[in-house]
């Protein structure tokens, strides 16, 4: 009782603390934005110790935070392995591989119109297919290797990059395009000075949902076949002898890098499209 009073205690202080920095003066500084979050985080981390461990919750249905580091920390060149197989060899190429080919296929499309009106329907229908599906198939066809996991990846994310990249492409207003042929600009010039540059908030959009469906794939694709190392093959054998404190580790591990990869793409989006009226301020 002890413990899940303490619980409560330091919900009910961090709440009150992080209101406080919220409302103050200082609320819009760097500091108290990075503040915030993290007092947020290590909170429900410190409720989720105290409660587990008192209302004495088996490890097999959720082990405590402590617990899960500790497993984390005795098996980092275990995580490591399976870090490099799902995310470097799988998700990150299939995520360049389905993230370019889209880029140059929405180029195509927006140029031209006949291939617009018939590939957009069928690219609409092809993102519809359930993962849990077509995983299957792919990892049939290109084997078990980390070949058939950037495959899933390419699918997953080539066509929410497609619909962006289009929907950037035409982003461009009729005014915009009239001043540019009246520059005598070429088809070329136009693109490369007008459209693209209007396209890139819609693209980095779709690069920011890619990098979480691209971790998310590869990990899914390896349930379905993967050699004995991998994230997805880590976490369904873990299930499978209730070790689900490996279980947890796996999953902070592939929140956290999924997390990194795509603050990275939001700083390069800062860089990119710093005159854009999102980026001012």
């Amino acid at each position: 009782m002890t413990l899940i009073l303490s619980a409560l205690i330091f919900w009910v202080s961090a709440w009150i603390l992080n209101a406080k920095l919220a409302d103050s003066a200082l609320a819009e500084t760097r500091a108290v934005k990075l503040l915030v979050p993290l007092i947020f985080g290590l909170t429900i981390i410190g409720v989720w110790e105290l409660l587990v461990r008192g209302l004495n919750v088996p490890l097999v249905i959720l082990p405590p935070p402590s617990l899960v580091v500790e497993t984390a920390a005795q098996n980092l060149e275990i995580l490591w392995k399976d870090l490099v197989q799902t995310f470097i060899k799988g998700a990150f190429r299939g995520y360049v591989i389905g993230c370019m080919s889209a880029i140059f296929v929405g180029i195509l499309l927006e140029r031209f119109e006949f291939l617009r009106l018939g590939l957009m329907p069928v690219a609409s229908f092809m993102a519809a297919l359930p993962i849990v599906g077509t995983a299957p198939i792919l990892v049939m066809w290109f084997g078990f290797g980390w070949q058939s996991k950037a495959a899933v990846v390419v699918v997953m994310v080539f066509f929410p990059m497609l619909i962006n990249t289009v929907a950037g492409l035409r982003e461009s207003s009729q005014i915009q395009n009239d001043l540019m042929t009246t520059y005598a600009a070429s088809n070329w010039q136009a693109f490369i000075k007008l459209r693209l540059p209007a396209a890139m908030p819609f693209i980095f959009n779709g690069l920011k949902i890619s990098t979480t469906l691209a971790l998310i794939g590869a990990i899914v694709a390896e349930f379905f076949g993967s050699p004995t190392v991998g994230m997805g093959f880590r976490i369904s054998t873990s299930v499978g002898r209730l070790a689900l404190d490996m279980v947890w580790a796996e999953i902070i591990v592939a929140a956290v890098v999924g997390s990194l990869f795509y603050g990275i793409i939001v700083i390069i989006e800062k860089g990119v499209t710093f005159w854009h009226p999102s980026q001012r301020g």
